[in-house]
């Protein structure tokens, strides 16, 4: 396992096939799909590709991408979060997900605002944007507290639903 970045109570590292139980509950957990979307993960095999074509795949082309956010207390896994690029955007975006027993103990600020800080300094990436729901106010509330603000509306290549586009320049 590769570890990325440590914060006073989280490790964040490099997904492995060993989290495919984790990745199915998160997938599916009510605030992933209410704000991210039915990714259809249900199985094991699943959740293998699911990591293989994205995170792990991201990894190796990008030397970043969505990792688990897991305590530094016990190592249990409470989320995900990190840098993706996408085809339709000029920047790198950063993303998190947490399971809803651990929202509103400041983990997704505490990952985030350490992801922001690897981009500029470890990785040399100064512009981060990042896409959110226009109801999500939980997490338009992070990216306000990590330095990102409001730029534009966005809408996703093939879909029609307005989402806010943040970032940190």
């Amino acid at each position: 396992m590769t570890t990325i970045l440590e914060t006073n109570r989280l490790v964040i590292r490099q997904f492995t096939f060993d989290d495919t139980a984790f990745v199915i509950e998160l997938l599916n957990s009510a605030g992933w799909l209410k704000f991210i979307g039915d990714r259809h993960v249900k199985t094991e095999e699943d959740a293998k590709n699911y990591l293989l074509n994205g995170p792990m795949k991201s990894y190796q082309e990008y030397g970043f991408g969505l990792s688990l956010v897991e305590l530094k207390s016990d190592k249990t896994p409470i989320g995900m979060c990190g840098l993706l690029k996408r085809d339709f955007l000029e920047n790198p975006d950063i993303g998190y997900a947490f399971l809803p027993e651990f929202n509103g103990q400041g983990y997704a600020f505490e990952a985030a605002n350490a992801t922001i800080i690897y981009a500029k300094e470890t990785l040399n990436l100064p512009n981060i944007m990042a896409i959110v729901n226009a109801d999500n106010q939980l997490s338009i509330r992070v990216l306000e507290k990590i330095g990102m603000t409001f730029k534009e509306f966005f809408i996703y290549p093939g879909e029609e639903d307005k989402k806010l586009l943040f970032s940190n320049e």
